[in-house]
């Protein structure tokens, strides 16, 4: 059963934030009701349409849009499970960072423009998020990049400017790379659309040497945005940007878009056997585990909060890939949950990491000394997602390992136990001592820069309600996708569909 209703909602998806950012674009910074109002319809509305999609595949129906655009490969926007898994978190944390963006730039200057980009980036996720083929990634791909380096210099500073030239090196750079790739796969079967177990098992063995220089320079390309080394070197410079922007950075977009891409390579245009066939897994899967243990080595090493969060991000979302790579469906299933679990526990740490430098004008770690005092809620969101990320049960970082573990002996890849359990014990030294100083170092005599956005009391008036709202609400949601995991509503079990469909299409 379908309708034009069903053609047009993925199109419907991607306009029901870009048309508000374009009318944002235009209004004055004093009309402040208008904006903030736009903001929260669109992100609200974006949610209900993603409500509608998972009520409709549920039932069987089709969502797909498709113009002609290129010869052997048109525009499409499509909803598969694998898309919807994407989309969904999407939404939700974007409804969150909206309101928690608006809260934290309340008396900040050029809101119209920032949040102009902001609806302008979550478009170009949703367009990466439904693309059906590899054009229309692509496509979608780059305007992230132009979407999201506005937000990076949005403060302007020198140092800003600077991580903002950084990044756009890096992300045009990589975009070349997917650019090359893609276009050679295009050139030898044009662009079909994305499908369970891939398309290109009838080339391999006329193509084969061209089918790996596009894996790798594909790879390559979606690497800068998932940083994988050396590729990850934009990262840690956009923290500069404000905690609204690294939350999108880290939990939300750009790191996932790129991890996202990874996945359809290597599940919906390759395919597990070919994968196999052209020997591509292992080395996807050693640079994996490598971008695993440096993130967290050079994450041990930082004392500025946010960059110590930057490379903890760096390991964390390889963990998508090392579970992709694998090809085998206990860690495919834990890679693409991952997807959902890193990105509500970090941007979980991201909000708290925000609230304590806007409310205390804590940057770095020694200046966290006795805030839980303070500033209880946001430390107690503070340790439960810095738990979830070393891996403690019952959270959704331990799921993850889990079957990531599972998986890799599943297929014979021992070895991968050792990564996990160096990673985990890493996350833990990086992590567990920003807890202590937290919960039991004495506080200071005076926070480093104190503003009374709440009532200047610890407890839920601790800072801008909100700034506190979507700590609160992301913190229980990323305990209850660890708690319920084996329930059918959880990011587990969707993950679970989507790799019975790759495995037995």
């Amino acid at each position: 059963m379908t309708g034009a209703w069903t053609t047009f909602l993925p199109l419907a998806l991607v306009l029901s934030s870009l048309l508000p950012g374009l009318i944002i674009f235009t209004l004055r910074e004093d009309q402040v009701r208008l904006r903030i109002s736009l903001n929260l319809l669109a992100a609200t509305l974006k949610l209900c349409l993603v409500g509608v999609m998972l009520w409709g595949v549920d039932r069987g129906l089709s969502f797909r849009f498709a113009i002609d655009f290129l010869p052997g490969g048109g525009l499409v926007l499509q909803a598969d499970a694998t898309s919807l898994q994407f989309i969904t978190l999407s939404a939700v944390l974007w409804l969150a960072t909206t309101v928690y963006a608006i809260g934290y730039l309340e008396n900040s200057p050029l809101r119209s423009r920032f949040f102009g980009y902001f609806s302008l980036c979550v478009s170009a996720t949703m367009g990466v998020a439904l693309a059906g083929n590899m054009v229309t990634f692509l496509l979608f791909y780059e305007l992230l990049t132009l979407a999201t380096f506005p937000l990076v210099v949005h403060r302007g500073s020198k140092k800003a400017l600077h991580a903002g030239r950084v990044y756009l090196a890096y992300t045009m750079g990589g975009g070349a790379l997917l650019l090359m790739g893609v276009a050679l796969l295009h050139s030898l079967i044009g662009s079909p659309e994305f499908q369970p177990g891939g398309y290109l098992g009838p080339m391999l063995d006329a193509h084969r040497p061209s089918l790996i220089l596009a894996f790798a320079l594909m790879i390559a390309g979606l690497g800068v945005k998932a940083a994988l080394i050396p590729l990850h070197g934009w990262l840690p410079q956009a923290m500069v940007a404000p905690a609204p922007v690294s939350a999108l950075l880290h939990a939300v977009a750009v790191v996932k878009a790129g991890a996202f891409g990874i996945i359809r390579v290597v599940f919906d245009v390759y395919g597990v056997e070919q994968m196999q066939a052209l020997g591509l897994a292992t080395p996807l899967l050693a640079l994996a585990a490598a971008t695993i243990l440096y993130g967290s080595l050079k994450a041990l090493q930082q004392q500025e909060l946010k960059k110590r969060l930057a490379y903890s991000t760096i390991s964390q979302v390889s963990y998508i890939t090392l579970g992709v790579a694998l090809l085998g469906p206990l860690a495919a299933v834990a890679a693409l949950a991952h997807l959902v679990h890193q990105g509500l526990m970090k941007v979980t740490l991201f909000y708290c990491a925000g609230n304590f430098a806007e409310t205390l004008g804590i940057h770095r770690i020694r200046e966290m000394d006795g805030v839980g005092k303070r500033m209880p809620v946001t430390m107690t969101a503070f340790t439960l997602g810095a738990l979830g990320m070393i891996g403690v049960p019952p959270t959704a970082g331990f799921i993850t390992k889990w079957y990531l573990g599972i998986g890799a002996l599943d297929v014979g890849q021992d070895w991968v136990l050792l990564v996990l359990v160096a990673s985990g014990l890493l996350n833990a030294a990086y992590f567990m001592p920003l807890i202590y100083r937290g919960w039991f170092s004495a506080p200071p005599a005076q926070w480093p820069e104190e503003r009374n956005l709440g009532n200047g009391k610890p407890g839920l008036g601790e800072t801008h309600w909100m700034l506190l709202a979507p700590v609160i609400f992301t913190t229980v949601l990323s305990l209850l996708v660890g708690i319920f995991a084996n329930t059918e509503l959880s990011p587990l079990a969707w993950s679970q569909l989507i790799i019975d469909r790759q495995f037995d299409p």
